[in-house]
């Protein structure tokens, strides 16, 4: 005995579809602490969101970077190590400051 029809038409299963693959990918956005996409994927208001993400992780690397090279012995922070690292610290520093600096207005 077949199952039962749980959508009378192909439409009706069609959107229903959609609307599961809608809720899953937001969803998947809130898990990630994204913003909701807009309607339209160029939005301002989604790269204003993008953007402020962008420096919230940069600004949260630099100080996790600076606080493990505070840590570290007196004799690792003047090796040839703690200088690389200290370079690295400064390309992410430039990146939070480009980052920083970016404005996105409406044309």
């Amino acid at each position: 005995m077949p199952s039962p029809r749980k959508y009378a038409n192909h439409a009706q299963r069609q959107r229903a579809y959609i609307l599961r693959q809608k809720t899953a990918q937001a969803a998947a956005m809130k898990a990630k602490n994204m913003p909701a996409a807009s309607a339209i994927p160029t939005m301002p208001s989604t790269w204003k969101a993008l953007g402020r993400q962008a420096q919230t992780i940069l600004q949260t690397l630099k100080d996790e970077m600076e606080a493990y090279r505070d840590e570290r012995s007196e004799a690792w922070q003047e090796s040839d190590k703690a200088d690389d690292f200290q370079e690295a610290i400064d390309r992410v520093e430039e990146a939070l400051e480009s980052a920083l600096s970016l404005e996105f207005s409406r044309r």
